[in-house]
C-alpha cells in the first residue's frame, strides 16, 4: 500500500486503513487480507480471538441497547437527557451490528461483492463512531449547563434544542463522510476533487479531537462545581450514570480515536504491531458500546431490591435527576410504580 499519509477508518478487517496519496489526496480502497493468506500463525490466532470477542460483546450489547431503545422509545416520557441517551443507544446498536456482521464475514471468509460496498461499510462505521462520541459530549455539556446555569437552563433553554442537536449530530458526520467517500474513494480518479478531499479529511481527523476536548472540559467543570462549589450539590443517579459512561468511554472508546489520529503521524508503514493495536482498539470500542446498558442497570438497581423492580423502573431510576432524600423517596417510588 503506497501512501505518504495513512487514514485509519474504524473497520474490522485485518487491515483497517485507507491510503491517502499526498499528490492527489485520493483515497485508495481498503485492502482486506483473507485469513488463509496470513502467513504467521500467531496473527491468524489473534484475528480469530479478537473477532470472536467482538461478536460476543456485540451480541450482549445489541440485547442491552435494544432494551434501552424500546424502553426510552415507547415506555418512558423523554426529557432532554433521555433524547440524547436514546440516540446514543441507537448509535451503539448500529455500531455493534456493523461490527458483528463484519467479524462474521471475516471469520466465514465471505468477501464483499466489490470495493464500493467495502468503502460504504467503513464509512457507516466511521459515522457511527463519531455520532456516539458526539452524543456523549452533548450529554456531558447539557448536564454541565444545567448545573452551572440552573436559572437559564430552566427558564430560557429552547424547548426542542436536544432534538435539533441530535439531528445535527447525525447529519453532519454523515454528510462530511459521504462527501469524502464520493470525491476521494468510490470512483475513478477523475472524480477526485483535491480541495474537498483535503477539507473532509481535516474534518474527519479533527472533529473527534474537538468532541473529546468538549467532553473533557464539560466533565471537569461539572466535577469542579459539584466538589468545590460554595454550595455543594448532592449526587443524583443521573450524575453517576453520566460519570460512569464517560469513564468507560475514556478507557474503552478513546483508544480507537487516539489510534485513528496519532498512528498516521507517527508511522508511515503499516506493521503487525499496528494491526494488533487496531484490532485491540476495535474490541475495546465494542466493550464501550455494550457497557452503557450495563451501567444503566447497575446504577438503577443499586441499593434497590431487584425482585420488586421492572426494567422500566431500573432505567427510570438510573436516569433520575433528583437527590435521594427521605422526603422525596416515597414520591419517587410512587411515580415509578405508575404505568
Amino acid at each position: 500500500m503506497k501512501a505518504s499519509l495513512l487514514l485509519c477508518v474504524p473497520s474490522n478487517t485485518s487491515s483497517g486503513f485507507l491510503a491517502l496519496n499526498s499528490s492527489a489526496s485520493a483515497m485508495a480502497p481498503t485492502t482486506t487480507y483473507p485469513m488463509d493468506e496470513i502467513i504467521p500463525g500467531s496473527i491468524y490466532i489473534w484475528i480469530l480471538i479478537t473477532n470472536l470477542m467482538i461478536i460476543i460483546f456485540g451480541l450482549v450489547g445489541l440485547t442491552g441497547n435494544a432494551i434501552v431503545l424500546w424502553l426510552l422509545g415507547f415506555r418512558l416520557h423523554r426529557n432532554a437527557f433521555l433524547v440524547y441517551i436514546l440516540n446514543l443507544a441507537l448509535a451503539d446498536f448500529l455500531y455493534l451490528l456493523c461490527h458483528i456482521i463484519n467479524s462474521t464475514m471475516l471469520l466465514l471468509k465471505v468477501p464483499l461483492p466489490n470495493s464500493i460496498l467495502n468503502q460504504c461499510f467503513d464509512l457507516i462505521m466511521t459515522v457511527l463512531y463519531i455520532t456516539g462520541l458526539s452524543m456523549l459530549s452533548a450529554i456531558s455539556t447539557e448536564r454541565c449547563l444545567s448545573v452551572l446555569c440552573p436559572i437559564w437552563y430552566r427558564c430560557h433553554r429552547p424547548e426542542h434544542i436536544s432534538t435539533v442537536l441530535c439531528a445535527v449530530i447525525w447529519v453532519l458526520p454523515l454528510l462530511i463522510c459521504f462527501l469524502n467517500g464520493y470525491f476521494c474513494r468510490f470512483f475513478d480518479s477523475k472524480y477526485v476533487i483535491y480541495s474537498v478531499c483535503l477539507a473532509t479529511n481535516f474534518f474527519i481527523r479533527t472533529y473527534p479531537v474537538f468532541l473529546f476536548v468538549v467532553l473533557c472540559l464539560s466533565t471537569l467543570a461539572l466535577l469542579a462545581r459539584l466538589f468545590c462549589g460554595a454550595r455543594k450539590r448532592k449526587f443524583t443517579r443521573l450524575f453517576v450514570t453520566i460519570m460512569l459512561t464517560v469513564l468507560v468511554f475514556l478507557l474503552c472508546g478513546l483508544p480507537l480515536g487516539l489510534f485513528w489520529f496519532l498512528v498516521p503521524w507517527i508511522s508511515r508503514d503499516y506493521s503487525v504491531l499496528d494491526d494488533r493495536l487496531f484490532q485491540t482498539s476495535i474490541v475495546l470500542t465494542t466493550v464501550n458500546s455494550c457497557g452503557n446498558p450495563i451501567i444503566y442497570f447497575f446504577v438503577g438497581s443499586f441499593r434497590h431490591r431487584l425482585q420488586h423492580q421492572t426494567l422500566k423502573m431500573v432505567i427510570q431510576s438510573a436516569l433520575q435527576d433528583t437527590p435521594e432524600t427521605p422526603e422525596n423517596m416515597v414520591e419517587m417510588s410512587r411515580s415509578k410504580a405508575e404505568p
